[in-house]
């Protein structure tokens, strides 16, 4: 194998191994680490070239990080919300679009920028409010399903909108994204149907002890399932293994020790390869430009001011000012999805590399800077 360099996956796993035990004592996000450290094996050091292995393997890491984001993402909490719950959450997130949209054109960037910088880290947002003891809260469930609309409506919107730029025809591409809908609506109907009439086939994927992991691959097959589905219907594929996440996440509610595992299998290898591949294939060449350094500052005062402004409508709710800056700041923070929307733009020639540069810098900061920003302002003097 040409492409398989011993001394790269080497280097690599030590690295995937490490960085979150050396994160730790930091206090900084394992996965700003792990871009970092594929910038300096690779681009600064020539430690390291991407290869097409270490390709594939980011790729797969890709694809189940978007799967597990897909689990985040609960839709049976807006069965139990009624129109004013929602109320909230829904105009922060057509705020943050829409003010997105004016900066965005103002300044002359393809609107699909504005669509970039409309997502939320739910991953992010989730944990932050457990260790809080908020997201039972209203105030907390506003927060969570503020990040929940963000992440799913944007990713719809910006797979639609891709494949418009793709084909060029509108009528082809919306038929396409709504046949495509209607396919993943029939499988989510046809496994709670069958989940429901033969509970004791379907326990298996959760039994810890199965020796032939059943619902490691039940998973493994719905996910790539879905992304050769749309691939097919000319869709994003990233969208099909969120989507695979999300139907698996509806389906199966007590997850158990299979999400555990999963997690693990994916968090613990793939995904980090992902984010080492990034620092790999990264443009070390533009961080010499002081431009850069003050286009980024920018990016990231926008991504805080058009999560923060829309966050305000929560005074209606008798939220304290304090804390609706809070909410503001942690709505901001932006990591896995907004690479993944950079990634798809740079693809269709719709964002620069430079300005995927930067939104993957963007992304490291707000990962980092919003959860400080949040804790500063929820703390009680």
């Amino acid at each position: 194998m040409e492409s398989f360099d011993p001394l790269s996956i080497i280097i690599i796993s030590l690295g995937a191994f490490a960085l979150p035990l050396f994160a730790n004592r930091v206090k900084v996000p394992s996965i700003v680490l792990e871009i970092a450290y594929g910038l300096l094996i690779g681009p600064v050091l020539g430690l390291v070239t991407s290869s097409e292995f270490i390709s594939g393997l980011a790729i797969l890491g890709f694809f189940l990080l978007m799967f597990l984001s897909g689990f985040e993402i609960e839709l049976d909490v807006f069965e139990d919300k009624g129109i004013k719950q929602l109320s909230a959450p829904l105009f922060i997130f057509l705020g943050t679009l829409g003010m997105s949209v004016l900066i965005v054109d103002f300044l002359q960037y393809d609107l699909f920028l504005a669509l970039v910088l409309g997502t939320t880290s739910v991953g992010i947002v989730v944990p932050i409010l457990r260790t809080d003891e908020k997201i039972k809260s209203q105030y907390g469930q506003m927060i969570l399903l503020a990040a929940i609309i963000a992440d799913f409506m944007t990713l719809v919107i910006a797979t639609i909108y891709a494949s418009i730029v793709k084909t060029g025809d509108f009528m082809t591409s919306s038929l396409n994204a709504v046949l495509y809908f209607l396919v993943i609506f029939s499988v989510l109907r046809l496994l709670r149907r069958a989940a429901w009439w033969y509970p004791e086939i379907f326990q298996r994927l959760f039994n810890a002890d199965d020796p032939e992991e059943i619902g490691i691959r039940a998973s493994l097959a719905m996910m790539l399932s879905l992304v050769g589905l749309s691939v097919l219907f000319n869709i994003e594929p990233i969208l099909g293994a969120f989507l695979a996440g999300t139907v698996f996440a509806l389906v199966f509610p007590n997850r158990g020790s299979l999400e555990t595992s999963l997690k693990g299998f994916s968090y613990g290898f793939l995904i980090p390869i992902f984010f080492i591949n990034i620092g790999l294939n990264y443009d070390i060449g533009i961080l010499t430009n002081r431009t850069f350094y003050v286009e980024v500052i920018f990016l990231f005062a926008l991504a805080i001011l058009v999560k923060l402004v829309p966050s305000f409508v929560m005074a209606i709710f008798n939220i304290k000012i304090r804390d609706i800056f809070a909410a503001g700041f942690l709505l901001s923070a932006r990591f896995s999805l907004i690479i993944a929307m950079a990634e798809i733009g740079v693809e269709l020639g719709l964002l620069s590399q430079k300005v995927e540069s930067e939104i993957i810098f963007l992304a490291a900061l707000t990962a980092t800077f919003s959860p400080i920003g949040y804790r500063f302002f929820s703390i009680k003097k």
